[in-house]
């Protein structure tokens, strides 16, 4: 059964094991953070610095492992559509909208939505890492000066990670100006078994 999250909010779900989280653009050009923690520990979460050490890169798609904190397998990326996500990139939150966008109106962001949605499943909003920004598009320069533009994921496209352990997976369809080309869309997910 497919899922939608509506524009700018967000969803936290569980999935096991060796299940499958699909996470699509419906209408193209939405980013969506995905934040994951062990089912059984909360102190144990995805961690972007883990993920570049052991793979060895910052452009994660088809193939790469997300790593936990603990150095454990989280989720591997089965199948990718775009090819481009950020993992550099904090969600978004009231203060990034007073910090970017200081004439439009104050948003709980990215980090507010997955508060609100991982709190009744005992994680605090302190707990909450950098996510894995499903299409957003973050180019790094050469002089190591980075930019956010916007995704390049068309309607339809999608990603499908495979959990290597229970999960609890907090997700959005972000609220940030920059990060969608100025516009909110919504974001579908869908857990498949093997």
């Amino acid at each position: 059964m497919t899922h939608r999250i509506p524009p700018r909010s967000g969803a936290a779900f569980k999935i096991k094991s060796d299940q499958t989280l699909t996470v699509v653009d419906p209408e193209g050009m939405q980013v969506s953070d995905l934040v994951a923690f062990a089912l059984h520990d909360h102190g144990e979460a995805i961690s972007n610095g883990r993920t570049f050490d052991y793979e060895e890169t910052i452009a994660l798609t088809t193939g790469a492992t997300l790593w936990s904190n603990r150095s454990r397998k989280m989720l591997v990326i089965e199948e990718d559509d775009v090819g481009r996500h950020d993992f550099l990139l904090t969600p978004c939150s009231r203060d990034t909208f007073t910090h970017f966008y200081p004439d439009k109106p104050v948003h709980p962001g990215c980090f507010g939505n997955l508060a609100a949605a991982l709190a009744p499943y005992g994680i605090s909003a302190d707990q909450i890492p950098t996510a894995f920004n499903i299409f957003m598009n973050v180019p790094v320069s050469a002089n190591g000066s980075i930019s956010v533009l916007p995704p390049i994921s068309r309607a339809g496209d999608k990603i499908r990670f495979r959990a290597c352990t229970d999960l609890i997976v907090g997700l959005t369809a972000c609220s940030a100006y920059a990060s969608n080309g100025g516009s909110f869309k919504p974001i579908d997910y869908f857990i498949g078994s093997n």
